[in-house]
């Protein structure tokens, strides 16, 4: 799902990242920046970065609940199915660089006959969170994810083999897999939790991927936006790029979209605004008192609605 398409790759070459280069971003909205205004924390407060991006409520009274009043609400489907088939994914990818290295070059097509073999995604934590038929439903789903994505890597294996007669195992993985999955960084010089996993990174052209299951909102791009600030802060280089991979169904069929996007000054600013505005909410404990409209499978509607 993180593989671009070849109409894909020609258009962050020929388009997004001449344009992002020749755009330029105001230095004092580089990650880098962290320790001035606007980007130094306002509050000794630590959120994270899903805290700050997310918007699903309008009010923001979700997150009031979970960090002032100690509401521990149990996650929505969308959010149990989200997360087993963020899960599957990266189980996916690391069989596959794993397989790459026990087997090695010389025996690829031990490789290719280990990841042709259908996998099972090990869904067995979310069978307690979910209907029967809901569970079946991620089962059926995941294997599709898991199968797609399988195919995919195969396909770019064997494409570079043919290209290059003396690769080795680590160049192989780093070319056919060119993905950090759950890069984990730390996001404390802004404000952030110590503890933040973007879902996936690629360093070929320094750019945030971001794995969402479900409708395209604006305020997705603040994920992407977040990360990139972290990633500038930690380890002080350009991260102009960010990407939102939108899956879905139809009946049996996975169907992908992505949302190619240049993290310019205005994302910038307004994850700056967002985070600083929910973090006086959260220190000064401010109700931001209910939405005008709440939606009915949100985690906290029974704490707002009672």
């Amino acid at each position: 799902m993180y593989f671009l398409t070849d109409e894909e790759k020609k258009q962050l070459l020929r388009g997004y990242l001449p344009k992002s280069r020749e755009l330029g971003v105001n230095e004092e909205l580089r990650g880098w920046n962290w320790h001035r205004p606007p980007l130094s924390p306002i509050y000794d407060l630590k959120l994270a970065l899903y805290e700050v991006a997310n918007s699903y409520c309008p009010s923001n009274r979700d997150l009031y609940l979970r960090r002032v009043d100690g509401l521990k609400p149990a996650p929505n489907v969308a959010m149990i199915r989200g997360k087993a088939f963020h899960e599957t994914l990266v189980q996916v990818l690391v069989r596959a660089k794993r397989t790459i290295y026990e087997k090695g070059v010389t025996n690829y097509q031990d490789i290719i006959r280990a990841l042709s073999e259908p996998f099972q995604p090990d869904l067995r934590p979310y069978r307690n969170q979910l209907t029967k038929s809901d569970f079946e439903d991620l089962q059926k789903k995941a294997i599709t994810i898991a199968a797609f994505e399988s195919s995919r890597i195969i396909a770019r294996i064997q494409e570079i083999l043919v290209k290059q007669p003396y690769i080795g195992e680590d160049s192989l993985v780093s070319l056919a897999i060119p993905v950090v999955a759950e890069q984990k960084l730390d996001g404390s010089f802004l404000g952030l939790s110590a503890n933040l996993s973007a879902d996936a990174f690629t360093f070929s052209e320094p750019m945030i991927l971001d794995l969402k299951f479900g409708e395209p909102k604006k305020f997705h791009r603040l994920t992407t936006t977040g990360y990139a600030l972290v990633m500038e802060a930690v380890y002080e280089f350009p991260v102009n790029l960010g990407c939102i991979v939108y899956a879905d169904f139809k009946d049996d069929r996975l169907l992908i979209k992505k949302d190619i996007h240049i993290i310019d000054d205005e994302l910038r600013q307004w994850f700056i605004e967002e985070r600083d505005e929910k973090m006086r909410m959260v220190y000064e404990e401010i109700d931001p008192s209910l939405a005008e409209k709440c939606y009915d499978t949100c985690p906290c509607y029974s704490a707002c609605h009672g």
